[in-house]
């Protein structure tokens, strides 16, 4: 498995490339790609690889995207006493899931309690729902840098399934 450093590594050399091919491929004629797509598709990215990394479940220890949180990191520790290393954490469609889910759960706390202890603190109104030509080019490029991380420590598409298979053999 991998260290932090070389999943970043890895992660960065394929945004390089694939942004290379991209840029080749729009300028040929190939490829429309907007500014805004290559812009919100490179915030998914690189979000998912340095704040929200799969590794995220030993927040326990130094992890590299705990430690890049600054104090903020603490609220990690939960998730990695909730996911256990290389479990539902580091499956190809659940496990960057729920790093989202978390993390928005623990806003909400967040505010929550916010408002209970300031009440009258002014919150900002919630944007207007995102459209899919904003939230398509994040989430590719947040699950893709999720699935370079996975592809790196040998984790196959159907990891999920089997250990859940596994579980399922030993209750009969």
């Amino acid at each position: 498995m991998p260290s932090g450093r070389v999943h970043n590594l890895i992660n960065i050399a394929t945004y390089s490339v694939l942004a290379a091919g991209v840029l080749v491929a729009t300028r040929q004629g190939l490829l429309t790609v907007t500014p805004a797509q290559a812009l919100n598709f490179t915030l998914g990215f690189f979000v998912g690889t340095f704040l929200l990394s799969p590794d995220l479940d030993l927040a326990e220890g130094r992890v590299d995207s705990k430690r890049r949180w600054g104090r903020l990191g603490v609220l990690w520790v939960p998730y990695g006493r909730l996911f256990s290393h290389r479990g539902l954490s580091h499956t190809w469609l659940l496990g960057p899931l729920t790093r989202l889910a978390y993390l928005a759960v623990v806003l909400g706390l967040l505010v929550g309690l916010l408002c209970f202890v300031w009440p009258l603190f002014p919150l900002p109104a919630l944007p207007p729902p995102a459209s899919l030509k904003v939230l398509l080019p994040l989430l590719f490029g947040y699950y893709l840098s999720q699935w370079l991380h996975l592809i790196a420590d040998g984790v196959r598409p159907d990891h999920g399934l089997r250990h859940g298979l596994k579980k399922v053999r030993r209750r009969f």
